[in-house]
């Protein structure tokens, strides 16, 4: 699911030791995988040397890599599909998807728009396209991404999670008429199914002003990775708040959170590659 950043929900236990580097951040901190206790990734290996010819072997490569954290080897996965069989929408938005923790914005973009090209009723291909503009700063392109999300979402929980990047890339965007009106399209009585949405949902709320920044922020997880659930919660809710005392004019309001949120260990979810951002815009 969005939410979970790439992270397999069998990957929501206490990390393990660090295993591969995989990427250094802006603010100079490097990033590791886990280690892969489960065997998830041979597994898959075995499958895909089973079934070479497989764009959804190379699927289960790609996605058995991002479960333990390594990136890197998730994008050589597809990069490897793509060589052997082609432009492939579903190989494009995986490796787009990976590349975003890696913190490869540019190459994310140009994925993701050839994946769109090839299939334009992809949704997942405008969510992520829309978090590689975003995170390039590039906010009425981000926007535009996730209305093409919200308008092919198969369900309110997607509809939901899109809804709250396209109110943030448009109030980033300095357009907060647009905004408000793209919240209000989750109505009073839109629930979410899935368990993480309820996150994006109390965003969303929060935005129309229908729940405060008290009722939505999650207590402050411990910061030694022994419950990354816990900093998954966190860390969304509270990037999403940040952002929206960044925007209304409190950027110390908003330097506060992000520096919470960038002191965790889950270095692949959205809320904290957004965090981890602004606090190098501001070095």
């Amino acid at each position: 699911m969005k939410f979970l950043c790439a992270i397999a929900l069998a990957a929501l236990a206490p990390l393990a030791r660090a295993q591969v580097f995989e990427v250094t951040s802006p603010l100079g901190t490097k990033f590791y995988s886990l280690a892969d206790d489960k065997g998830v990734v041979p597994a898959a290996q075995r499958e895909l040397a089973a079934h070479p010819d497989s764009a959804e072997a190379f699927l289960k490569l790609s996605q058995a890599h991002a479960a333990v954290w390594e990136e890197r080897e998730a994008v050589s996965a597809c990069t490897r599909g793509l060589l052997a069989l082609g432009d492939n929408a579903d190989l494009l938005i995986e490796r787009g998807h990976r590349e975003l923790p890696m913190r490869e914005f540019a190459r994310a973009r140009a994925d993701l728009t050839r994946a769109a090209q090839l299939n334009p009723r992809k949704m997942d291909a405008y969510y992520h396209l829309g978090l590689a503009h975003y995170f390039l700063g590039e906010f009425d392109a981000a926007a535009d991404a996730f209305r093409h999300a919200v308008e092919l979402a198969p369900n309110d929980d997607e509809r939901i999670n899109s809804t709250n990047w396209l109110y943030a890339s448009l109030r980033r965007a300095g357009r907060p008429q647009d905004a408000a009106k793209a919240a209000a399209a989750i109505s009073p009585e839109m629930k979410n199914t899935a368990p993480h949405t309820l996150h994006y949902l109390n965003l969303v709320r929060f935005f129309q002003g229908r729940m405060t920044e008290a009722q939505i922020v999650p207590p402050e997880p411990p910061r030694d990775g022994s419950d990354t659930e816990a900093e998954l919660r966190f860390d969304t809710v509270a990037y999403g708040v940040g952002n929206w005392h960044l925007y209304n004019g409190d950027a110390a309001k908003a330097r506060e959170y992000f520096r919470k949120v960038a002191q965790g260990k889950v270095w692949i979810t959205w809320g904290f590659i957004g965090a981890e951002r602004e606090l190098a815009k501001g070095r």
